[in-house]
């Protein structure tokens, strides 16, 4: 196994550069995600590591060993795509020891692979199977099957679980996750599905038009977010903004008022004077929703729609001035009715301050 090193690492296609100089180091034996909107350049810096795109600037490094001109099949690398291309002539256990034979690898040597592969995967069964007679879980067991027989010092994932349904998703996360810890292996996995990342990786590596936005634990970018983006992009549904300014700003407490209505007392933990526009941010589990305005603090709504979900249940509102639906989490069991008029109340220790070039304050 192996750790990986990137340093300034672009990547341009004629005119138009996609990476802006990507530094990130992956300890060996990590679980890293990447996760951003399309176009965010996600599968092109995966693409780079695996060989697969040239890299227009900057070094490599997976190991101590500079990979920018190593070819794909000697970077010690396999990588699982969206796709499971497997070879529909072929068996499971052929599909999966093919890797094996191109490089000259003994029968038996292949067939103790494909064997210790398949236990771990428990698809032993499948093993004389064709792909037609699969399930897409099953063909995506093999897929990365195919992968663990290199014994790779890095493994690549680009959106593995996308062809599959919720429930398959959820099972399929559940045996990667289950890999990771039996395997013990490098592992980066790129998805646009920021659930996938909160419950699977050690880091995440949040990306947008080409930068590194933030890295760092699910929960820590979950609760502490740089930046406007990243709380926008971590959560679903995603934080909700609320536009405003700072009325005062007196010894260890900022006044904020929100353009909504309402105001809060927050913790001065950053230098911003009166006058100052900021954007309040608040995840739905910490907006408080009552029928009666309980105090000066509290923000008039009025109740767009409601989600039953079983489990728990969102409420979406509108408020002056913000763009956007509120949402908020309540009880399953509520009576909310759309049309309703509402009051919103944010605890000042959930409340997320962001300055006006959208960098968290704290």
């Amino acid at each position: 196994m192996a750790g990986l090193k990137l340093t300034g690492i672009k990547k341009q296609y004629g005119n138009l550069q996609t990476l802006h100089g990507i530094d990130l180091t992956i300890q060996d034996g990590e679980f890293i995600v990447f996760v951003g909107p399309s176009g965010c350049g996600k599968s092109t810096l995966l693409r780079c590591i695996c060989g697969l795109e040239e890299i227009s600037g900057g070094d490599l490094f997976i190991g101590n060993t500079r990979m920018n001109d190593v070819p794909p099949a000697k970077r010690g690398i396999s990588m699982v795509f969206q796709s499971y291309a497997l070879y529909p002539h072929m068996s499971v256990a052929e599909n999966m020891a093919f890797g094996l034979k191109l490089v000259g690898m003994d029968k038996r040597a292949q067939n103790e692979a494909v064997q210790r592969a398949a236990q771990v995967l428990r698809i032993q069964a499948l093993l004389e199977r064709k792909p037609k007679e699969l399930s897409g879980g099953q063909r995506q067991r093999v897929a990365i099957g195919r992968a663990i027989v290199r014994k790779p010092d890095v493994f690549l994932f680009d959106e593995p679980l996308s062809n599959l349904d919720a429930a398959l998703r959820v099972q399929m996360r559940i045996e990667l996750a289950n890999l990771h810890r039996e395997l013990g292996a490098t592992m980066i996995y790129v998805t646009h599905d920021q659930v996938e990342a909160m419950t699977l990786a050690d880091r995440i590596v949040v990306l947008n038009g080409g930068k590194i936005e933030q890295v760092g634990a699910p929960l820590e970018l979950y609760h502490r977010p740089d930046n406007l983006f990243v709380a926008g992009f971590m959560g679903s549904p995603r934080m909700n903004f609320m536009p405003g300014k700072i009325s005062a700003a007196q010894a260890g407490v900022l006044q904020v008022a929100l353009e909504a209505g309402g105001h809060l007392d927050l913790p001065r933990e950053r230098s911003l004077a009166a006058g100052s526009a900021i954007t309040l941010g608040a995840r739905p589990e910490h907006m408080q929703l009552a029928r009666h305005n309980a105090s000066q603090h509290d923000i008039p709504v009025q109740v767009l729609a409601v989600e039953h979900l079983g489990d728990i249940s969102y409420v979406y509102v509108t408020a002056q001035g913000v763009s956007e639906p509120l949402v908020a989490r309540v009880d399953p069991e509520n009576d909310w009715r759309a049309g309703e008029a509402a009051f919103v109340s944010i605890a000042p220790a959930r409340a997320h301050l962001f300055d006006e070039q959208g960098r968290a304050c704290r």
